[in-house]
């Protein structure tokens, strides 16, 4: 490779990168203004027309705000953390399947396995290197609920391979040129969206930062443009897992305009739970990772295994 395709894919990629921050930025607007309206106020509205500025003039503010830290911490670790975590986050979309072959590698599953596993250390050196015992309890709750929450989604994941027998994401567009996997897989696709829900720590299962009993979880003791990180992390992981879903199970054409509206519609899912659930109970957090979609999903992985197996027997 020579270095104009190194200085093409770097661009590239930093434009990509640009793209998700300005898209999480109006995420972050967009849940602020459906949030108002389920709870009859109008959300942000002062800064500029309707409040559209709004996510920037708060970049600024956080930004710009003097940084704390705590006198105990593990400094070099507590610093470093966030900065891991959106980097992480950001990582995950050189798997996303564009048709000039970005990134688009046939590895591209094993990819995002790959990089969302190590984004549980991240939250759990955050918890430890804070140096705080409300920090440390939202960190561990975090990192167990994503690894239950992983086992599911990577079962279900299995699942869909052995049906394309392929690791590259752009596969799933081949597949489901003429019909959805939601179709095939309706149950598995409810499985994945919880999962997804899990996975994020998003409301109702946002226990790393209940705010009723843990302060804040495991970024209680980050402030200013630490907060921002983690906050921009969370919601850049949102979007990714948003289009994901639609990549698994609706099939866009991801060059159509329809696959962004899907993909609008599934972050507004994300929005929507918030707006209408209540915080689950831990317990019932874990017994339905591993009493009800641990056996659904892994009925569904033996049940498309059996199809290929009978397929390939008759093609014999």
């Amino acid at each position: 490779m020579g270095n104009k395709d190194m200085i093409l894919l770097f661009v590239s990629g930093l434009v990509l990168v640009v793209g998700v921050l300005v898209g999480v930025a109006f995420l972050t607007l967009m849940e602020r203004k459906v949030l108002g309206y389920i709870q009859l106020r109008e959300g942000p509205n002062k800064v500029g027309y309707m409040g559209v500025p709004q996510p920037f003039s708060d970049a600024i503010k956080l930004f710009t705000k003097e940084q704390t830290y705590p006198m105990f911490s593990n400094f070099n670790m507590y610093y470093f953390s966030p900065i891991f975590n959106l980097f992480l986050s950001l990582l995950l979309w050189l798997c996303m399947p564009f048709y000039s072959m970005l990134f688009s590698f046939g590895l591209g599953i094993l990819f995002f396995l790959c990089c969302s596993s190590l984004a549980v250390y991240t939250v759990m050196v955050a918890g430890w290197a804070s140096n705080s015992n409300y920090a440390m309890l939202g960190s561990l709750r975090s990192v167990a609920q994503t690894i239950s929450y992983e086992v599911s989604l990577a079962l279900i994941l299995l699942s869909f391979l052995f049906l394309i027998l392929s690791l590259s994401i752009f596969e799933f567009f081949c597949y489901q040129e003429y019909l959805w996997f939601l179709f095939i897989g309706f149950p598995l696709c409810l499985v994945w969206l919880v999962s997804s829900l899990a996975e994020t720590n998003r409301t109702p299962f946002d226990f790393a930062e209940g705010e009723s009993e843990l302060v804040s979880g495991f970024n209680v003791e980050y402030s200013s443009g630490g907060f921002a990180l983690i906050f921009l992390a969370e919601y850049s992981s949102i979007l990714f897992m948003s289009m994901l879903c639609c990549i698994l199970f609706l099939g866009a054409d991801i060059i159509s305009f329809i696959f962004f509206l899907k993909l609008g519609f599934m972050s507004f899912l994300w929005i929507w739970v918030r707006g209408t659930l209540p915080r689950f109970r831990y317990d019932k957090l874990m017994y339905l990772a591993w009493k009800s979609f641990l056996p659904l999903s892994l009925n569904y992985l033996f049940l498309f295994s059996g199809y290929k197996v009978f397929l390939f027997s008759c093609m014999i």
